[in-house]
């Protein structure tokens, strides 16, 4: 009795790019913008922007988490008063924390504020390390 033997076919090279194609969309990062630190006033909102797109309007406690390709990507951060642009880079698999905070300053509660109806507020953005929020 004779066996023959076949070896498998050779893939051809749109095969090898669906796969690197399938395989590149796999691979995620993650982003999360957060407004829920102590020392936030509660006062107005704060809109975030990813890459030129709305991404969340955040209250007092709220926090939004979104997967990204990994890459370069610019977060815009306003609460109609003050404006901070952040560009950052995120590798495969990282997740990128941003803590937003409404806070009181110089002239918040200032007697031109209770003439005016209210005073300034100051807006901070800081990025987080992994460490500082148990991840």
């Amino acid at each position: 009795m004779r066996t023959t033997t076949t070896s498998p076919p050779e893939p051809l090279q749109a095969d090898l790019d669906r796969v690197i194609d399938d395989l590149q969309k796999s691979w995620t990062s993650t982003l999360t913008v957060t407004r829920q630190s102590a020392d936030d006033i509660g006062y107005r909102e704060i809109i975030v922007s990813l890459d030129d797109e709305p991404l969340a309007v955040l209250h007092t406690g709220d926090a939004v988490t979104r997967d990204l390709q990994p890459g370069k990507h610019r977060l815009l951060v306003h609460n109609t008063l003050f404006r901070k642009t952040i560009d950052f880079t995120l590798n495969v698999g990282e997740h990128a924390i941003f803590k937003t905070v409404n806070r009181a300053g110089f002239l918040t509660y200032s007697v031109l504020a209770f003439f005016l109806g209210g005073g300034p507020i100051y807006l901070s953005v800081e990025r987080e390390s992994p460490d500082s929020n148990g991840r």
